[in-house]
């Protein structure tokens, strides 16, 4: 029989012996017919008689197998040894007893390696195969316990408490992925065993989740409507950013930790998460429009009755307003549309603001975030240095996040009149707060002085266009109109990329540009007049674009601007 020494091979005296070498074998299953038990590596058909009178193995009978001193018990108390068997070649049983010798000489502490006997002897239970050599070292040189087995859920949680220097939205963003989808779908599995499967399983759970919701809603039973009443559906979108967040969250534990050799998350498909197209409210689409804002306004009514509500009590008509559905959900007003909200709003103490929003192109936070010093009323520039945004319902004072966010803008003549304006209103206020007065620092602030809160701009807006008696747009639609009209206007692209505050002229083309239909038309015209030889017919007169003129003001006010009125119900 070929065997290897299955002695302790030791060191020195007083010192923890060194691996063993092991011991290679061949045995059957044969039983002894008198004694019914098996005769294992005694069987006399494991060996045949050579010719010259030598034993050699039998390459058809038995199957290989070896053992392994284990090292002792942290008391002292021997180890059963490792036995494996069922090998079909010696070198087979040779490898696998090489690999085991290889895994315990990874560290001489005496503790590290009784750890590592844990281990193998977990790992070869669940899945009869002996851990991966270059794992278990990774381990060892990180000092991790070997044998505590940490699951999705635990990493999420110590993931979140390592990110330190994140923007606080970015924070939120994480911990309501994680708590909303991530925890409660793959909380439970084994970090280790994280599959691709249970990645896509989370997701296909989700979009089940979104069908029960359509279904109940469209039930018409008030009872399954109520039970998913502040369920919203998870769009391609937020999948994407959900999957974005498990994703950066395992590759910081393949990075730091060396948890993991493989990112399930990375190599899961989704539905491609496309960005709503931008529309421009034409007439056609404002006269369809009127008709799903009174079928929506008339939905709350009765929802209203339904709960009870007193007759006669007035439907809010801004929440009409804005919940009736929309073409697309990025909008965009025509020239003529923007003329009478920027007429109607002159009124307001904000106008200042909501007109860099509609011809700048300000994010909501960058335009309440502007502060005195980045005025430069002699250059008409303003610098785009700060922003106030919105966690949860607190308003959040940072600098941009992006150095492309962090910018100058070229202003208009006009928009700098009604900036000066805008400061002489706020001296009279300052005057008038008297003691309390609070000095911030911004440009924009309500009547003593502090910062806007975003949301109130927002909601200020949403008034003013329903006042208007305009279709309604978001007020970060005010981006993609702004890009429209630069667009129009003859400005290049990358002009208006800088404008915007966008990495690339790509994304501002793809993303915040829409097309007015008189300009396509207009460039169809040219277009076969080119190509054909044929005079383009002349344009045709257009309304007055600048504000500030008598006939415009007029017109604007009394819906002639070349606009579409809207009259809206009140209740």
């Amino acid at each position: 029989m070929i065997t290897m020494a299955n002695n302790l091979c030791t060191t020195k005296a007083g010192k923890e012996p060194t691996v063993a070498k092991g011991t290679t074998y061949k045995i059957c299953a044969c039983i002894d017919p008198d004694t019914g038990k098996n005769i294992g590596k005694t069987c006399p058909k494991l060996r045949t008689t050579h010719a010259n009178g030598g034993k050699r193995w039998s390459s058809t009978h038995g199957t290989w197998a070896y053992q392994l001193e284990l090292p002792a018990h942290a008391d002292g108390k021997r180890r059963t040894p490792l036995r494996r068997r069922g090998f079909l070649t010696l070198e087979d049983a040779e490898a696998e007893l090489d690999h085991a010798r290889g895994l315990l000489a990874l560290d001489p502490d005496p503790a590290v390696r009784r750890q590592i006997t844990e281990l193998m002897l977990s790992v070869l239970k669940a899945t009869m195969q002996l851990p991966d050599t270059e794992e278990v070292r990774r381990k060892v040189r990180t000092h991790q316990d070997l044998n505590r087995h940490i699951t999705v859920g635990e990493w999420l949680e110590e993931f979140l408490k390592r990110k330190r220097s994140i923007e606080p939205t970015t924070r939120r963003s994480y911990e309501s992925h994680i708590r909303l989808y991530l925890i409660p779908y793959l909380g439970d599995i084994r970090l280790d065993r994280l599959r691709v499967s249970d990645v896509a399983g989370m997701f296909d759970a989700i979009e089940e989740f979104n069908d029960i919701i359509a279904t109940e809603r469209a039930s018409g039973d008030p009872a399954r409507v109520r039970a998913v009443r502040y369920r919203r559906p998870v769009g391609p979108t937020t999948m994407h950013r959900i999957r974005a967040t498990l994703r950066h969250a395992l590759n910081i534990a393949i990075r730091q930790d060396r948890l993991l050799d493989f990112n399930p998350a990375a190599v899961v498909e989704l539905v491609a998460a496309s960005r709503p197209k931008a529309l421009v409210w034409t007439e056609e689409r404002v006269a369809q429009w009127r008709l799903d804002h009174a079928a929506h306004l008339d939905l709350l009514k009765r929802a209203r009755e339904a709960k009870g509500g007193k007759e006669g009590k007035r439907v809010d008509p801004v929440v009409a307003y804005i919940g009736a559905p929309r073409p697309s959900p990025v909008m965009v007003w025509t020239p003529q549309q923007t003329q009478q909200f920027l007429t109607y709003a002159r009124k307001d103490r904000l106008f200042a603001l909501y007109r860099l929003y509609a011809i700048n192109g300000l994010r909501r936070g960058e335009g309440v975030g502007i502060r005195k010093p980045d005025v430069n009323y002699q250059a008409s520039r303003i610098g785009i240095h700060w922003q106030i945004t919105q966690l949860g319902w607190d308003p959040i004072q940072s600098t941009p996040k992006t150095d492309a966010s962090d910018r100058e803008i070229a202003v208009d003549a006009e928009s700098m009149t009604w900036l000066k304006e805008h400061e002489r209103r706020q001296a009279r206020e300052r005057l008038a707060a008297g003691a309390d007065w609070v000095e911030s620092g911004f440009v924009f602030t309500d009547e003593i002085g502090r910062p806007l809160h975003p949301q109130y701009v927002t909601d200020r807006f949403y008034a003013i266009c329903y006042q208007a008696g305009l279709p309604p747009i978001r007020l970060h639609d005010l981006r993609h109109l702004a890009a429209t009209a630069m667009l129009a206007a003859g400005a290049d692209a990358v002009l208006v990329q800088k404008a915007l505050g966008h990495r690339t002229a790509s994304f501002t083309r793809d993303t915040y540009i829409s097309v007015y239909p008189e300009a396509a038309a207009a460039a169809a015209e040219a277009t076969a007049a080119f190509l054909t030889g044929t005079p383009a017919p002349a344009p045709r007169p257009q309304p007055p674009t600048r504000q500030g003129t008598r006939a415009g003001a007029k017109g604007a006010a009394s819906g002639e601007a070349g606009g579409t009125v809207i009259h809206l119900p009140t209740n």
